[in-house]
This record gives structure tokens, sequence and C-alpha cells, in this order.
């Protein structure tokens, strides 16, 4: 009895150990292969990430803002495939073990559910500024309108959009709150005009002088880089009581609007001064300027 129970213990005990050994082999073979596809999805998302750096920096207004977009959103789903990666392989490691993997992949359900609910609004915020990155809605220097106002683009992140106002003042907003966005300065940007003259004003002589100063206009390298194409006359699009609107439109580069439609219109003031076109005598109104904000003492 004695022998054959020192024999029943050693046989155990090699099961024991050529078991453990084919675990511990088949572990090491799951990690060694969870690092290779780990450090091929990472050469895979550097080489995607450097191809459309490449294929879209040449439209850029700002330097870099594409790059920061796109490895934003490359750093993104690093992070998550590498996540689920490994924790599928530390599940496959505790069944190789002997660990019943149920429990935990049920309370990981639960962890996640509770989590969902208790941080619903983050999640919405992460998501939209996702896709917000992801289809190039906005993009950091651009001038946009968000929920109603207007400014520069500070930041974009998969939280929130910050906007700098003509008065200098930073507005946030978390990305799952943003229901209106609009782009201003996304390929190309416009300067639409309204010139108010007189019945009195010949309007085929007006526009000829308006497209004559706009042509002056482009042949300057100051502002011609600036301006895509020629000014673009409409005609005459409305009559009130004591003028006639000609309506004109700039297309020029992304955020130059302002600068060539100012420019423009002093110049065409001097131009119409110097012709002898007299503008409407419009009843000024009386001007009306809002409280600005008081910074709390």
């Amino acid at each position: 009895m004695s022998a054959n129970a020192v024999e029943s213990f050693v046989a155990r005990i090699m099961a024991i150990s050529v078991n453990a050994l084919q675990g511990i082999i088949r572990i090491a073979v799951i990690v060694a292969l969870a690092y290779v596809v780990v450090k091929l999805v990472r050469a895979t998302l550097s080489r995607f990430e450097t191809f459309l750096i490449r294929s879209t920096s040449y439209d850029e207004t700002y330097p870099g803002a594409a790059a920061k977009r796109i490895k934003t959103l490359s750093s993104v789903l690093w992070t998550i495939s590498s996540g689920l990666l490994w924790f599928v392989v530390v599940l496959i490691t505790l069944s190789q073990i002997g660990v019943n993997i149920g429990p935990i992949l049920a309370g990981a359900g639960v962890v996640g559910l509770a989590v969902g609910f208790g941080a619903q609004h983050l999640v919405r915020d992460l998501v939209s500024g996702f896709f917000l990155l992801l289809e190039n809605q906005i993009r950091v220097g651009d001038m946009a309108i968000v929920n109603g106002t207007g400014g520069v683009v500070e930041s974009v992140t998969f939280r929130t959009v910050a906007l700098r106002d003509q008065a200098g003042v930073v507005h946030v907003f978390p990305n799952g709150s943003i229901t209106t966005l609009a782009n201003a300065t996304m390929n190309w940007s416009a300067y639409v005009i309204d010139v108010t003259v007189s019945y009195n004003e010949d309007t085929d002589r007006v526009i000829d002088i308006m497209r004559r100063v706009a042509d002056d206009m482009r042949k300057e390298s100051e502002y011609g880089r600036a301006m895509i194409e020629p000014i673009e006359i409409y005609g005459v699009d409305n009559f009130t009581e004591v003028a006639v609107m000609i309506k004109a439109r700039f297309k020029t580069q992304p955020a130059q609007q302002n600068t060539i439609g100012r420019e423009y219109r002093r110049r065409l003031k001097k131009a119409f001064d110097s012709e002898g076109v007299a503008l409407a005598n419009v009843p000024r109104r009386a001007a009306t300027r809002s409280a600005a904000p008081v910074a709390p003492a």
C-alpha cells in the first residue's frame, strides 16, 4: 500500500507538473502573440497617421492643426485597441490557470453599466468629440459659430471646444451640448458686401467701378494671394425707399475675408468720391451698445 501510495502521489505530481508546464507554455505563447499583434497595430497606426498628415497638411491654413487632430485620434484608437487586447489576454491567462472568468465578466459588465449611468454626460461629450475630430468639422484657428456664439477656435479636445470672441472672452462648450455649429473658414471663406447708391446713379457705371477696384487689389501680391477668384457681382439685389442695393462677394483664403473686405470698402469709398458716385442717404439709427460683462471682484 505504501508503494502504491507513493506511485500515485508521484503520478499526480507529474500530471500537475505537466499540466502546469503546458499552461505556462500556452500563456507564454498567448503573451508573445499579443505582443506581436500590439507591435503590428502600433506600426499600422503610425503609418496610417503619417499618411493622413501628409495628405491633409497641404490645405491647412494653420500649420500643425491637421497633425494635432490626427495624432489625437490615433492616440485614442491606440489606447482603446491595446487596452481591449490586453484585457482579453488577461482573461485567457486566468482561464489557463483554472480561474472561472464567468463572474469576472459579469462583474465587469455591472461595473461598466454603473459607470455608464454615472458618467453619461462625460461619455456623450467624448463620443461627440471623437466624431467632431474624425469628420474634421472644426479645427484650431477656424472662425466658427457654436450655439450662436462666434469666435476663433482656440482648442478642440474630445471633451470641449473653446472659442475666443472679438472681446477676448473665451467660451468653452462641452461637445455633447453643441447643437449648432457653423464653420466660416472651411476650405475657403467669403465676404459679402452690399453697396447702396442713390437712385440717380447709373448702376452699370457703379458695377464697373466696383469691379475695377477689386481687379486692382488682385494685382497686388499682398491681397492677390488671399483672393481666390475675381469679385462676383450679382447685380442689383434690392430696392429701398432711398437706395438701390448692389450685392457682391469675394472668395478668399480661409480667415482672410475680413482683411480683404475692409480694404476693399476703404478703396471703394475713395473711388466713389473721385468718380462722384453718391451713396444713398440712409437715415441713421440710434446705436445701442450692450454692457460689457464685469468680472466678479
